[in-house]
């Protein structure tokens, strides 16, 4: 597998216009009672997770009315087979019908249901989508890395710090990684967030006012599940978990600033997964996560290796028990860790932002804003 490299970075869909915040029902499937607004749903299909999240534009953001989301493990023996199995696509039709009724009942029109690595790699990625519109009524989209980069980098545009020159911003994922570095040193400090807000038109994209420019940006083809698959035969949990993260950064070699010196004062990393909220909510000590207390929180290298050593100790049972962590979560952290751990290496910080928000948050901006149902003016 060698990581993805940009084909050209103008190629866009939507308009996407802000994004000031997001106000949401924090517990799965708790409902809001819709106004007069159009409901509009983002799906995110991805190698291990489905989930879906169903808002209404308010002002210059959305706020969420329902959610969904599930462990569904879809690119279980992908990587020894090169095929989505029939387990996998029946575990994750199952769940997509729980979407399908999701969406009927609030009487979603517009909607974005995507698919992620799994189905680019699998070669029955194809009759998988069949079989999905022919059982469940959804048409799904597979989305190329650049655009599932590009979504992701807009969603956290708000944690942007107004002292960032040089961005990084992480989305790991259950098949993928994907890094965007930005230099923002250009721009003014005010100015910043909606700079990165313009990339919605592409990575090369111009528009007004100050740009943000991207300097490089990689689809690495290894996420929690991928990179866990690759060492499954590795009994010793400490050996597993540094032959992880060094065969990790051996991946990042074509990422140019890999191999750049780059200064820790006004650098930014911006973290977006379930790797980067379940090493904060461990951070935090809590039996029982809690986004409010976890999106936007800043952690330094150091409180990141110090939660990841603590893993180490626990060992297999007892990160399994462990309330922090999850049963969805306990199988795939120390992937997920050996790949944070590797970034923290390379590029040492005392700003990494842990974001709660993604792909999804990001397809949503994007609907919203083609449709113009936001209040803010398009950044362009």
């Amino acid at each position: 597998m060698t990581p993805m490299r940009p084909r050209r970075a103008d190629a866009t869909d939507a308009q996407v216009e802000t994004l000031s915040g997001v106000s949401r029902v924090d517990e799965p499937s708790a409902l809001q009672v819709p106004g007069s607004a159009p409901l509009y749903a983002a799906l995110d299909l991805g190698t291990n997770s489905c989930r879906m999240l169903i808002a209404q534009p308010s002002g210059s953001q959305f706020t969420i009315v329902d959610s969904f989301s599930k462990t569904v493990q879809l690119g279980v023996g992908l990587e020894a087979s090169g095929r989505l199995s029939r387990s996998s696509m029946g575990r994750t039709i199952q769940a997509l019908r729980i979407c399908e009724r999701k969406i009927d009942k609030h009487g979603v029109r517009r909607m974005r249901l995507v698919a992620t690595e799994a189905c680019r790699r699998a070669r029955n990625a194809k009759e998988f989508i069949r079989q999905v519109r022919r059982e469940t009524g959804l048409a799904l989209e597979i989305i190329a890395p650049e655009e599932e980069a590009r979504l992701a980098v807009i969603s956290c545009a708000p944690l942007v710090n107004p002292s960032t020159e040089q961005l990084l911003v992480v989305d790991i994922g259950g098949g993928s990684t994907e890094l965007v570095w930005i230099d923002l040193s250009a721009v003014p400090p005010s100015e910043r967030p909606r700079a990165i807000m313009r990339l919605h038109m592409g990575f090369d994209a111009q528009g007004e006012g100050a740009v943000a420019r991207v300097v490089d940006w990689i689809s690495v083809p290894l996420g929690v599940a991928t990179l866990k698959d690759q060492f499954i035969d590795v009994d010793d949990d400490a050996a597993r978990f540094a032959l992880m993260s060094w065969f990790f950064e051996e991946n990042l070699a074509s990422f140019s600033p890999y191999n750049a010196e780059n200064p820790r004062e006004g650098f930014q990393i911006i973290g977006t997964s379930g790797t980067v909220t379940t090493v904060a909510a461990s951070f935090l000590n809590l039996k029982r996560y809690d986004r409010t207390k976890v999106d936007g929180l800043q952690m330094t290298s150091d409180q990141i290796d110090l939660v990841i050593r603590e893993y180490l100790a626990l060992g297999p049972e007892g990160r399994r028990t462990d309330p922090r962590i999850g049963r969805d979560r306990h199988a795939l952290i120390m992937s997920g860790a050996a790949i944070l751990q590797a970034l923290m290496r390379v590029w040492p910080t005392d700003r990494l932002s842990v974001a709660d928000r993604g792909l999804r948050e990001g397809l949503l901006y994007a609907q919203m804003s083609a449709d113009g149902v936001l209040a803010d003016g398009p950044y362009t």
